[in-house]
């Protein structure tokens, strides 16, 4: 005999089958039933190996009926026991079928363990696809630089001028701290040693050099790759996820010409003064450690100064600069460029473009020391 309840009914009519006759209010407002009392009629009736549903006319649900039929199925599953959904409002076998897909386990193939020499063929061709994109992207730059040079590039000379202040104004307090912490720690080290001849006077020379020929390029490098790379491969990376890069490529406006080389020219031509202003920083923190702890005379120390420090090794700090701001903004803007469309992807962009940057950094340094040991410069 058939059991009734209020919004359903069992009907065992069917061998080892239970059919569930829905019907009444199954809205959320009315409360969510416990399939409690299916579970009870499971443990009446061990036999059950089918659950079959019908819907009466005066059906009204929502989602309070997908809940109920959810946990339903779930412990069917559990004790082995079909349900065929087919009596159901096609609307609920949608949803059912889509809330369903969330406990779906996807079998997981285990992956074939690749040899020694496959994984270095693999690498070795990422790594030939990376120099291939990297190639192909200097190649756009210098197209549009030559452009630019013919009168013909397009980009907006506003954002220019403030991209200008970005990589200059903005960033001289932080340059000012790190480099006159530098010339100071410089002055520490160099009277180390020099203490123990009585000849303080040449951390002037000491300080002068180093931070005029290297270091000041160097750290300027270092503070700007953290703070305008970044900037450049987040700013870029945020129009790759949000589509304007494949907006301008439909109006037919070159990303490279319009977004990239702006930047590199704003960072190419804050560099090189920046790190004159650094160098200025950097020997005013050896003047004032040499002067209040050490006791020099200031006008001593300033002529050792310009007697130590030539024209060349300035010229050779200015080339630095200029090498480092044309590395710092391209490995920004190309971390940038091939972000991955997601937030994530915007981080790892920001975080690698400053990895980039510095690496090729140390390169560059180490490559034009060579060069000028080479030259006798």
């Amino acid at each position: 005999m058939p059991q009734v309840d209020e919004k359903f009914e069992f009907d065992y009519s069917i061998p080892n089958t239970l059919l569930i006759k829905i019907s009444g209010d199954w809205h959320i407002s009315e409360g969510l039933l416990s399939e409690s009392l299916v579970s009870a009629e499971f443990s009446s009736h061990p036999d059950i190996k089918q659950v079959n549903f019908s819907v009466s006319q005066d059906l009204k649900w929502d989602s309070g009926l997908i809940a109920f039929l959810l946990k339903l199925i779930k412990e069917c599953t559990q004790k082995n026991i079909q349900v065929a959904r087919e009596g159901l409002p096609p609307e609920a076998q949608k949803l059912l079928a889509l809330a369903l897909k969330v406990y779906e386990k996807t079998p997981s193939h285990p992956k074939s363990k690749e040899s020694f020499f496959e994984e270095c063929g693999g690498k070795v061709l990422q790594i030939g696809e990376s120099m291939a994109h990297e190639l192909n992207f200097l190649g756009d730059i210098a197209v549009s630089s030559f452009r630019l040079f013919t009168g013909r590039v397009f980009f907006r000379w506003d954002d220019f001028m403030l991209l200008i202040k970005r990589c200059g104004v903005d960033t001289l307090l932080l340059v000012s701290l790190i480099s006159l912490l530098v010339g100071m720690i410089l002055a520490f080290v160099a009277s180390i040693q020099l203490k123990m001849f009585g000849a303080q006077i040449y951390i002037a020379d000491i300080v002068g050099i180093a931070m005029v020929r290297v270091l000041a390029a160097v750290m300027t490098g270092i503070i700007v790759s953290g703070r305008i790379g970044a900037s450049f491969a987040a700013e870029l990376g945020m129009m790759q996820t949000n589509e304007e890069i494949d907006a301008l490529k439909t109006l037919g406006v070159s990303p490279v010409e319009f977004l990239v080389l702006p930047r590199v020219l704003a960072l190419v031509l804050m560099m090189p003064i920046l790190t004159i202003y650094a160098d200025l920083m950097a020997i005013l923190g050896g003047f004032l450690i040499s002067v209040w702890l050490f006791h020099l005379n200031p006008v001593e120390y300033l002529n050792h100064t310009q007697l130590a420090v030539k024209i060349s090794y300035v010229w050779i700090g200015l080339i630095h600069s200029f090498v480092f701001g044309v590395i710092i903004a391209i490995a920004g803007c190309l971390r940038g460029m091939e972000c991955d469309r997601s937030a994530a992807g915007v981080g790892e962009a920001a975080t690698s473009a400053v990895v980039s940057a510095i690496t090729g950094l140390v390169i560059a340094t180490a490559i034009i020391t060579f060069i000028c040991q080479v030259l006798g410069v």
